[in-house]
């Protein structure tokens, strides 16, 4: 299956802008006011927390620790992914204060509801200096295998090999800018492939023939293609999720000001297919650099 009912969230208790990931990140907004970030963005995640589950989409949510200080713990699918066949992957990640968010703990918490058969950890390329951030880095199309990446600091193509060896995937590689020509750090804020269909900012793919690979992989496996300006890229408007709840009902989770962004032609394409859900994740997304879909680590686990 594409999508899931079932989800991990990370409750902030120190969110702040993390001084580790500006270089590689920009999507963060280093001049945001800093006054009460923790506090804004809490509610941010709360009120996103209860649109969710209004309707009945499953939450696991996990409290983050003050120590250690992890500003971007909010953000869990760059660590750790979870799979139909009960694996689980850890992954290495490029800040150092990043690679503190792992936490077996909450993996021995979901045993209690999932079934964990094993957990395949390749965060030793850490000391290689090679890293590939989860969800964040590759966006997955599960029922096909293939694994779609942008290569970035934080995306290097022997890990995404070694993951998709692994579990049986076929990498889809390409390069992504921004209107800077700065190399896109992940993957999902440009990308967003669901059951039916896949938004992309396909401007931000210089290289006509890379273009033409991602064309062909979407049309051959039968998604609509959604295209998407540089300018709602910036707004977060790549850095959607599907999701479904305990009824089968799907929906395309975003930010405020990625919905905002669409026009109505777009908002029509995509409801032709799922219901959109969105929330106010303004202070998230400037400090963050990362939207609704970064928050979400989907749970493909098998139910106990």
């Amino acid at each position: 299956m594409q999508t899931t009912s079932q989800i991990l969230m990370i409750r902030p208790v120190a969110f702040a802008l993390n001084q580790q990931t500006v270089a590689s990140n920009a999507f963060q907004r280093v001049q945001t006011e800093q006054e009460n970030v923790q506090e804004k963005a809490l509610q941010e995640f709360d009120a996103f927390v209860e649109v969710l589950k209004a309707n009945q989409i499953n939450i696991n949510i996990i409290q983050d620790t003050l120590e250690p200080h992890t500003p971007d713990a909010i953000f869990p699918n760059n660590w750790i992914s979870f799979h139909e066949n009960g694996q689980v992957f850890l992954y290495p990640m490029l800040a150092e204060n990043r690679r503190q968010e792992r936490r077996l703990d909450i993996i021995e918490s979901l045993r209690e509801h999932y079934q964990v058969s094993e957990i395949k950890d390749l965060s030793f390329y850490e000391k290689e200096h090679k890293f590939l951030e989860g969800t964040g880095s590759m966006v997955l199309d599960r029922e096909n295998k293939i694994a779609y990446a942008c290569l970035s600091a934080r995306t290097h193509q022997e890990v995404l090999h070694e993951f998709c060896k692994q579990i049986g995937f076929e990498a889809l590689m390409f390069h992504a800018e921004d209107s800077q020509g700065l190399a896109i750090y992940h993957t999902n804020v440009m990308m967003c492939v669901a059951t039916k269909f896949a938004i992309v900012c396909m401007d931000a793919v210089k290289d006509l023939k890379e273009q033409q690979l991602i064309k062909d992989s979407l049309s051959k496996t039968g998604k609509l293609l959604i295209d998407i300006s540089l300018a709602q890229m910036n707004q977060f408007a790549g850095n959607m999720l599907e999701l479904e709840n305990m009824k089968g009902e799907h929906f395309l989770v975003m930010s405020r000001s990625a919905y905002k962004s669409l026009n109505n032609n777009q908002k029509q394409q995509i409801e032709q297919f799922v219901k959109i859900l969105e929330a106010p994740l303004e202070t998230i997304e400037k400090n963050g650099g990362g939207s609704a879909r970064c928050m979400i680590a989907e749970v493909h686990l098998p139910l106990i």
